[in-house]
C-alpha cells in the first residue's frame, strides 16, 4: 500500500469516528492527519522527479556507452599494422612516468602537454648529424 493510500485510510477512519474538532485532543490528530497528506503528495511528487531522473541517467549512460565504443574502439578489423587509421606511437613522459599514446599529427606539431601532469612534451624529429651516419 503507497503512502497516499495510507493516509487516506486514516483520513478515512478520522472522519467515520466523526471526531469533534473543537477538542483539543481531536484537533491535534487532524493536524497530524493533515500534515501526514501534505507530506505523503510531496513524497509522491518526489518519486515522480526521481523516475525522470532515473531514465534520463539510464539514457545519458546509453550514450556514454556508445561513445566509449567509438572512442576505445578495440574491435579493429586488422592487426597490428594498422590500415585503418594513423600510426600511433607510444611516448613516456619523463615528469611523470605516464604512458601516452600519440599520433602522427602530434607528432607534427611537435609537442603536447602531458595529461597526466601537464608538462609540456616536445618532439624534435630531426637527426642529428652522427645520428644521421649510423
Amino acid at each position: 500500500m503507497a503512502v497516499t493510500e495510507k493516509v487516506a485510510y486514516l483520513k478515512g477512519l478520522a472522519d467515520g469516528m466523526k471526531l469533534d474538532a473543537d477538542k483539543d485532543a481531536n484537533k491535534l490528530l487532524l493536524a497530524v492527519i493533515d500534515t501526514l497528506d501534505e507530506m505523503a503528495e510531496l513524497l509522491d511528487a518526489v518519486d515522480s522527479d526521481l523516475a525522470e531522473v532515473e531514465e534520463q541517467i539510464d539514457d545519458v549512460d546509453a550514450d556514454l556507452a556508445d561513445l566509449e565504443d567509438y572512442v576505445y574502439d578495440d574491435d579493429c578489423c586488422c592487426d597490428d599494422d594498422c590500415c585503418c587509421g594513423e600510426d600511433l606511437y607510444e611516448v613516456t613522459c619523463p615528469a611523470c612516468g605516464e604512458t601516452i599514446t600519440i599520433d602522427d599529427g602530434i607528432l607534427d606539431d611537435g609537442a603536447i602537454t602531458c595529461p597526466s601532469c601537464g608538462k609540456e612534451l616536445e618532439f624534435d624529429l630531426e637527426l642529428d648529424d652522427d645520428e644521421a651516419d649510423e
